[in-house]
């Protein structure tokens, strides 16, 4: 027993060392979806600006949209927002927002502070969507097609680069299946 004792920090570190080298060289933010190919869940939550209305995934129906979850907490956020904010103007891009774990006046504050790229915002404070769409952290961002189906799923900021590689390609794609 006490050799065994002697070599279980070897062992520890054995596996802890292959557990790190295998997540060596991938991408995080090509995390895995189980909702790619799915509909978007079913959820009822309120508007982020006007709380007397209730929002449902028939947000998600006809148009091919973006879905960025986002907080006032969140730093990367920050960073994208520009991007978020050049993508509804310049290229017309349907961005439905996701306020994920956030208070509503801090969001309010920021958008009035910031601009507003969203065509509505869902107000999301206990994560519950958040949850439902496998979201780590924020910001993530979906492509939705036209149909109310998940296409990808991104983790991370989007900005030009993103937009023109990964994104704008995926929605190419949902625009000749739909």
């Amino acid at each position: 027993m006490k050799r065994f004792l002697l070599f279980l920090p070897l062992l520890v570190a054995i596996i802890v060392g292959a557990v790190l080298f295998a997540g060596i060289g991938k991408d995080p933010t090509k995390l895995d979806s189980a909702l790619v190919g799915k509909q978007v869940p079913a959820f009822s939550l309120k508007d982020l600006k006007n709380p007397e209305s209730t929002l449902n995934e028939s947000l998600f129906r006809g148009n091919i949209t973006l879905l960025n979850v986002w907080g006032t907490w969140c730093p990367a956020c920050r960073d994208e927002h520009e991007d978020l904010m050049w993508l509804a103007r310049e290229k017309k891009v349907a961005i439905i927002g996701l306020n994920y774990k956030d208070n509503r006046d801090d969001a309010l504050v920021w958008l009035d502070r910031l601009g507003d790229p969203y065509r509505t915002i869902i107000y999301d404070p206990k994560g519950t969507l958040g949850f439902d769409l496998g979201v780590y952290g924020a910001p993530e961002t979906f492509v939705i097609d036209a149909s109310g189906v998940v296409r990808y799923r991104h983790v991370g900021v989007v900005n030009g680069r993103v937009w023109e590689q990964v994104l704008l390609p995926v929605i190419n794609d949902a625009r000749e299946d739909g």
